[in-house]
């Protein structure tokens, strides 16, 4: 018979693996959200205005400078964005005026109309594209799940980097908490009876340049699933 230390054992690594891949999947869809956000397809104002009139957008990003509205998106549902492509001023038409934008959502709630430049996060701390649930009406769930492999790391003894690193790679990173769901303590594909390999851990200043890098890696990363989100949907 298993001793009961080693079912004990055994109970929490089934729980911490559940907790992983449950974070896992709550900030990979985040991401997903974020970036089909960021490649919209191209559609007209008359098609904006019958998708409001039909009670499609859920949420509504706009760019205003001075009375004039320089760029809308809106979404219908999460993994559906549309951008009005004839909003910028052109010299045979007058330009999109803030009045006419307000009269033409007001059928969306407030709650999920919002600027491109508002921050759920004030600081700057946290990557803002954890939010857009917020932003757009939602639950930030993908915040919560950060938060939570955030206090993970912060109480554990990391494999791969100091816990300075890691920090670096959560907010500066952007998708450093992917990462670390991945990898830490263990790859989350390997068996319960297979070890890593030992390895030297990163510092903090080395954490602080792998997380440049890894910022860029993932906006590269975004557009391209959202560019080939919009060559699908177009």
């Amino acid at each position: 018979m298993t001793p009961f230390p080693a079912r004990m054992r055994s109970g929490w690594r089934i729980a911490g693996l559940a907790v992983r891949i449950v974070l896992l999947v709550v900030l990979l869809a985040g991401a997903l959200v974020a970036a089909l956000s960021s490649a919209p397809t191209a559609r007209t104002r008359a098609e904006f205005r019958a998708a409001v009139t039909a009670g499609r957008v859920s949420a509504v990003l706009y760019r205003q400078r001075d009375s004039l509205i320089q760029e809308v998106r809106w979404s219908e549902g999460p993994l559906v964005w549309h951008q009005v492509e004839d909003t910028p001023v052109h010299r045979d038409r007058p330009g999109y005026t803030a009045a006419e934008f307000w009269a033409e959502i007001s059928g969306v709630p407030l709650k999920a109309v919002s600027s491109f430049g508002d921050r759920s996060d004030p600081s700057g701390f946290l990557p803002d594209w954890l939010f857009r649930g917020l932003r757009y009406g939602g639950v930030p769930w993908a915040a919560f799940a950060w938060g939570i492999a955030f206090l993970i790391m912060l109480g554990s003894t990391p494999r791969l980097g100091s816990r300075w690193a890691w920090i670096w790679l959560f907010t500066v990173g952007q998708v450093g908490a992917i990462g670390f769901l991945l990898l830490e303590p263990r790859p989350l594909w390997y068996r319960a009876d297979r070890q890593p390999t030992p390895v030297v851990r990163m510092s903090g200043g080395q954490g602080c340049l792998m997380s440049v890098g890894l910022a860029i890696t993932a906006v590269l990363a975004a557009m391209g699933v959202g560019l080939l989100a919009r060559l699908l949907l177009d």
